[in-house]
C-alpha cells in the first residue's frame, strides 16, 4: 500500500476503535514476540468466525487517547520483516502475516500487522493453545469456536470425513514412525524428539491433524495407510501413476502411503547428470536432470489440491527433457502466476483437512511458497521455468523442464547470479518465443540482457566477457611439465645446443602467468635438472655458464 492509502486506512481503523479484529498498541522495541503470537492466533480465528478476510494489529497508537504517538518496534525493516518467519515458526498450522506496512504518520511511526483470517475449517493455535478475543479481551478459544471452524469444511471437504470401518490395523506402520520423525522435526524446538516418538498413536495422529478424536478420516489413509486397506476409500482409485514416454516406454501405479510412495515414485523416474558448458568457461557445470526437492513439492502440491470427488488418478508423466504432472479439478484460489512472488497467501483449500495434516508432516506448507519455492529452484539450477496448462476445464497440468530450452539462457544464468526473479522469468518467455509487455523488454534491453526486433527477441550473453575469461584461463593454465621438456629437446635437436638464457626465452612466456618470474625460473631449472637426471641433455660447458646438448 502507498503512504496515503495506510493513512486512510489507519484513521478508518481509529475511527471504528478496537474489537475483536482490531487491536491498538504503543508497543516499544521489546515487544514480545510472544504477545503478538498471541494476538495473532485469536484474532485471525475472530476473523474466520466473522466472515472477514483479514484482522489488524496496530503498533503506535496510543490505547486510551486514540492517538497516534509512534513506535519504536523493530525500526530496521530486515528485522521487522523478520517477525514474518517467527509467527510462522510456532503457528499450527504455519502461517503468518499477510503484510506488515510501516506508517510515516506526521505523529510518529505506525507499525500495521494484516493478519489473515484462518482457513475454512483450520483453527489456529499458537505454540500448541488456541487464542480467541472477547471484546478487547485475550483469552483461550473455546470448545465451541474450535469446532464451529472445523465444521466448516466437514460437510464439503473429501479429505475430512472419518471413514466407517477403519482403525489402527490399517495403517502402515513404516508410514507412522515416518510421520512422528517428520512431526518432531517440524516441532523440534518445543518437543524433544524421543517424546514425539513415545505418545500414545491416538494423541499422536489427532495433534498431527490426522485424525478426528481418535477416528481415522480418509485423509489419515491417504498419507499413512497400508496398500491393502484402499478398498476403504472407493470409489476413489486413490492413486499416483508413472508413466515413461519416449523410445522406451513404461507405467507403475502407486498407492498409500503417500507419505512414503512419493519418494518411491520420484526414484523411479531417470534422474541423470547433465552437462553444461558456459560461455566464459572451459570447466561444464554439472547439474542433475531433476531436483528431488523441486520434483517431490510438485507432486505434494498435485495431492493437496487434487478434486478427490471426481474419482481420478495424479499421473506424472516422464518424457526424455521434461516430466508432466496433472491433477483432477481447476486451480484452486487464483492462478499460478499470483503465487511466483512469494508474497500470495491463499485463503480457502479445496482440501483443507488434508492440506493441514500434510503440512503439519513437513510435505508442504500453506503460505503459498511452492510455486514460488519451485521457479527459484529450476533458476538455481540454469534451468527454463515450469510451465501451466489449464486447456482442460476441470484439470491442472504442470511442465517441469529437466533440459536447456536455449543455451544463451542457461549461460546468462550462470553469468549473473543476482538477477531477480521477475527478469529471469520474462526470459524464460524470450527462449519460449512467448509474447512480453512493451515496459518488460524496455527494461530487458536496457540491461543488454535480450537483443532483436520484436517479436523475434532472443537472449542476450557478454561475448566479450566470455572471451576475455578464455583468454586469462589459458594464459594462466599450467601445462605438463612434458609439454616444456618437449620444446627443450626440440629446440636441441634443431639448433644442437642451448644457454640458459636460450631456454629461458623459450619457455618463460608460455609458463602460466599465474607465476611469478622468479617461480618460472624456478620450474625452468626444474625442467632442465630432471632432462640431465634422465640422462636426456648434458652440459658441455662450465656450471657458471651451462651449454646444453642432448645425449645422444
Amino acid at each position: 500500500m502507498k503512504q496515503h492509502e495506510l493513512l486512510s486506512l489507519l484513521n478508518s481503523l481509529i475511527a471504528t476503535w478496537e474489537n475483536e479484529v482490531v487491536e491498538f498498541k504503543q508497543a516499544g522495541n521489546d515487544y514480545a514476540t510472544d504477545k503478538i503470537g498471541r494476538y495473532f492466533s485469536a484474532m485471525s480465528n475472530e476473523a474466520n468466525l466473522r466472515e472477514l478476510d483479514r484482522a489488524w494489529l496496530i503498533f503506535g497508537v496510543d490505547n486510551k487517547s486514540r492517538q497516534v504517538i509512534g513506535s519504536a518496534y523493530r525500526s530496521d525493516q530486515e528485522r521487522l520483516q523478520s517477525t514474518k518467519l517467527q509467527i510462522a515458526d510456532n503457528t499450527e498450522p504455519s502461517i503468518t502475516f499477510r503484510n506488515i506496512y510501516e506508517l510515516k504518520h506526521p505523529d510518529g511511526r505506525v507499525v500495521l500487522f494484516e493478519i489473515p483470517a484462518t482457513p475454512r475449517g483450520m483453527p489456529i493455535a499458537w505454540k500448541g493453545h488456541y487464542y480467541a478475543r472477547s471484546g478487547e479481551s485475550l483469552g483461550s478459544l473455546g470448545l465451541d469456536k474450535q469446532d464451529e471452524i472445523r465444521q466448516q469444511t466437514m460437510s464439503s471437504d473429501w479429505s475430512a470425513q472419518v471413514v466407517s470401518g477403519a482403525a489402527a490395523k490399517d495403517l502402515d506402520e513404516q508410514a507412522l514412525q515416518k510421520a512422528r520423525e517428520s512431526y518432531a522435526r517440524k516441532y523440534s524446538n518445543r518437543f524433544p524428539e524421543e517424546e514425539v516418538i513415545d505418545w500414545p498413536l491416538e494423541s499422536f495422529l489427532d495433534r498431527a491433524r490426522l485424525t478426528q478424536s481418535g477416528q481415522i478420516t480418509r485423509t489419515t489413509l491417504l498419507l499413512l495407510g497400508k496398500p491393502e486397506s484402499t478398498y476403504l476409500l472407493s470409489p476413489h482409485p486413490a492413486q499416483m501413476t508413472w508413466k515413461l514416454e519416449g523410445p522406451e516406454r513404461a507405467y507403475e501405479h502407486f498407492g498409500p502411503p503417500f507419505l512414503l510412495n512419493t519418494t518411491v515414485l520420484y526414484q523411479k523416474i531417470r534422474n541423470i547428470q547433465l552437462r553444461i558448458l558456459p560461455d566464459d568457461q572451459l570447466l561444464t557445470i554439472e547439474v542433475s536432470k531433476y531436483d528431488q526437492r523441486i520434483v517431490l513439492e510438485a507432486l505434494h502440491n498435485c495431492i493437496a489440491h487434487q478434486d478427490f470427488t471426481r474419482n481420478g488418478r495424479i499421473i506424472v508423466t516422464e518424457l526424455p527433457d521434461r516430466l508432466i504432472f496433472e491433477n483432477e479439478g481447476a486451480f484452486f484460489e487464483g492462478r499460478p502466476d499470483d503465487y511466483i512472488a512469494g508474497n500470495k497467501t491463499p485463503r480457502r483449500y479445496r482440501n483443507p483437512f488434508l492440506a493441514q495434516a500434510m503440512a503439519e508432516l513437513n510435505m508442504i506448507d500453506t503460505m503459498g511458497y511452492g510455486i514460488h519455492s519451485i521457479h527459484i529452484g529450476q533458476a538455481r539450477r540454469y534451468f527454463p521455468m515450469p510451465d501451466y496448462d489449464f486447456s482442460e476445464a476441470n484439470a491442472v497440468k504442470m511442465t517441469l523442464y529437466g533440459g536447456v530450452v536455449d543455451p544463451a539462457y542457461s549461460r546468462l544464468l550462470i553469468q549473473k547470479t543476482n538477477l531477480p526473479l521477475d527478469e529471469i522469468i520474462a526470459l524464460d518467455r524470450v527462449q519460449k518465443r512467448l509474447p512480453l509487455t512493451d515496459a518488460m523488454i524496455k527494461r530487458l534491453r536496457r540491461d543488454g540482457l535480450i537483443e532483436g526486433r520484436k517479436p523475434n527477441l532472443h537472449v542476450s550473453v557478454p561475448v566479450a566477457k566470455a572471451t576475455a575469461r578464455k583468454v586469462d584461463y589459458i594464459r594462466t593454465r599450467a601445462q605438463d611439465d612434458d609439454y616444456y621438456a618437449k620444446l627443450i629437446t626440440d629446440y636441441l635437436r634443431k639448433f644442437g645446443s642451448a644457454s640458459r638464457k636460450d631456454i629461458d626465452a623459450l619457455l618463460l612466456d608460455k609458463i602460466s602467468s599465474a607465476l611469478d618470474e622468479s617461480q618460472k625460473k624456478n620450474k625452468v631449472g626444474n625442467i632442465i635438472s630432471k632432462l640431465r637426471m634422465h640422462d636426456v641433455i648434458r652440459n658441455t660447458a662450465s656450471k657458471s655458464s651451462p651449454e646444453w646438448k642432448l645425449t645422444d
